[in-house]
């Protein structure tokens, strides 16, 4: 079986894809040429790397590039095209006006976040063309099967829902520096910051946590929003480590090796990049019951959910959580059998190869 898979972003994701693949079929990775460095030495060498050049987004030599890439599918001469939801209007309108091999693409957003000004204007609406010309779409819930379903009529049997892979593997394989020694009273908060991430929910709750654990700390590392509005009156050095920018992969290792609990305030969700990244480092999650949330984080298992939006109720579940030492060490457990199983990459990679069998069928 010879499959294409094509991205523009998702790169963590897509290469432990990659990798998982190359065991079952004849793989070629198609992607822009900035990206090729960045998974230097991360591939399977059976994987064939094919890349060109992509401007940024309001180039319009972005024509150009589309016609490159499609000259390159077409060399490739795929049994499927895998594409990794773009989020780009160029490939949009490429694959409404292209004949195109036969199409899965993987879906990790169905909607915008609100507040998240990070996404490209135009998007929302070229985007459903890949709904549409996919024979088999993937995603990471069940609750975003049905928003498929429900707000853009997509055929039940079109959907497979296959969780997101574990990534803290892949970032322990760029480790260049030992072990950092856990903080046994530090939280994380990591990743793009917009409103719906819910720091602000977070903030309120580290005085009603402070109360009861005097060490506690709280890191924020991700870029987005300015964090100045959350503090107008300064803050605390010794309660908050305030990361406002883009966090590098050796970094980001080095913030989840000491953290002891991940927190996932989130107002709305879809799937979470963030939690498959916690479990892999085998950090347990705090998160909403919100979205696809609820289905990744396993309550009183792996991690804990909480109602959205609820200051309280997130106080008390980082502090039962800090303080029972034996409910976190089978949490902790839990998340490496978690990533052994159905967050383990040769588990999705099989799956995934069956979601191609639907359409060779």
């Amino acid at each position: 079986m010879k499959i294409s898979l094509l991205h523009f972003c998702f790169n963590e994701y897509t290469i432990e894809l990659a990798n998982g693949l190359a065991n079952y079929v004849d793989l070629t990775l198609i992607h822009p040429q900035e990206l090729s460095a960045k998974s230097q030495n991360l591939l399977d060498p059976r994987i064939r790397v094919l890349n060109f050049q992509k401007p940024r987004i309001r180039d319009v030599r972005n024509l150009l590039a589309m016609g490159e890439m499609m000259e390159i599918i077409h060399q490739s001469q795929p049994d499927i095209l895998h594409v990794q939801e773009t989020n780009d209007p160029w490939y949009d309108l490429t694959l409404f006006l292209n004949k195109m091999p036969p199409l899965v693409t993987t879906i990790h957003d169905v909607f915008r976040h609100p507040g998240d000004r990070g996404s490209i204007p135009g998007s929302e609406y070229t985007r459903r063309i890949a709904f549409y010309r996919s024979q088999q779409i993937i995603i990471h819930a069940e609750n975003l099967r049905d928003a498929m379903i429900t707000h853009f009529k997509i055929p039940a049997q079109k959907l497979n829902v296959l969780p997101h892979g574990e990534l803290g593997s892949l970032y322990k394989r760029l480790a260049k520096t030992k072990d950092v020694v856990k903080e046994p009273y530090t939280l994380l908060f990591i990743g793009r910051i917009w409103p719906y991430k819910g720091l602000k929910y977070l903030l309120e709750a580290m005085p009603l946590v402070a109360a009861s654990i005097p060490e506690v700390k709280l890191i924020i590392a991700g870029r987005g929003e300015n964090l100045d509005r959350y503090f107008p009156q300064g803050y605390d050095d010794q309660r908050y480590e305030i990361l406002n920018r883009y966090i590098e992969r050796e970094e980001m290792l080095s913030l989840f090796q000491r953290s002891k609990i991940s927190i996932l305030p989130y107002i709305e969700a879809s799937q979470s990049g963030v939690a498959a990244l916690s479990y892999g480092m085998g950090i347990p999650v705090i998160a909403s019951d919100v979205g696809g949330l609820s289905e990744i984080v396993q309550h009183k298992k792996d991690g804990l959910l909480v109602p959205p939006s609820d200051v309280k109720a997130l106080a008390d579940g980082i502090i039962n959580l800090l303080k029972d030492n034996q409910l976190y060490s089978q949490m902790q457990t839990a998340t490496v059998r978690r990533c052994q199983e159905d967050l383990n990459w040769a588990n999705i990679a099989n799956k995934t190869v069956d979601v191609y069998r639907k359409i060779l069928k």
